[in-house]
């Protein structure tokens, strides 16, 4: 099957970026990643995980984020991350 179909989406830059080095890590790419995404809602017939409204501990959460308040980081790598998770 020839592959020729185009896929083009905007995105904050700081997300890509971030995306990329994670699939870089993992041995994606990201045509490969939108691959394997695309694959699972075609098998789903939907999107493949739970979207729902988040919840007022998850919204306090995010809020926090967003104004720069973390609780454990910054991190440096995600192992950094889950081992200070896993410490909790």
């Amino acid at each position: 099957m020839t592959k020729s179909a185009i896929v083009q989406a905007r995105l904050e830059p700081a997300l890509k970026a971030e995306v990329e080095r994670v699939l870089r890590e993992i041995g994606l790419s990201t045509t490969e990643a939108i691959t394997i995404f695309f694959n699972r809602i075609r098998l789903e017939q939907g999107i493949p995980f739970e979207l729902k409204i988040p919840n007022s501990e998850t919204r306090k959460v995010f809020q926090d984020t967003d104004a720069g308040k973390n609780l454990h980081g910054p991190f440096n790598s995600h192992t950094e991350m889950m081992a200070a998770l896993e410490d909790d």
